[in-house]
């Protein structure tokens, strides 16, 4: 994304899954949030929806995003796909933990 005030990618070490997301904010807000994923189809989902969810909310918001709710936006993950949603949600608060050291 041009522009981008930061970015984070992740990999899951155990099945190998990577999630990137990048993010720009303008006063204070997600303007736009980006994803690329490689992985199983539960990974590509959460980090759909993690971008759907948090996209136009402030960045207080967007740090209160719980897993729970993520589960909820992809209609449920069984239990060996549960990994899509922690890899999705600890991406999101890498992107964010940069965007708050580099302002």
């Amino acid at each position: 994304m041009a522009g981008a005030d930061a970015s984070a990618r992740i990999e899951n070490p155990a099945c190998g899954d990577v999630l990137e997301l990048t993010v720009r904010i303008a006063d204070g807000r997600i303007a736009e949030i980006r994803f690329r994923a490689k992985g199983c189809v539960a990974a590509m989902a959460c980090g759909s929806a993690v971008t759907e969810l948090v996209s136009g909310k402030s960045v207080a918001e967007a740090r209160k995003l719980r897993r729970e709710e993520l589960v909820r936006a992809v209609g449920g993950l069984p239990a060996a796909s549960s990994h899509a949603s922690h890899l999705a949600m600890d991406t999101l608060a890498a992107v964010l933990e940069q965007f708050a050291h580099k302002s």
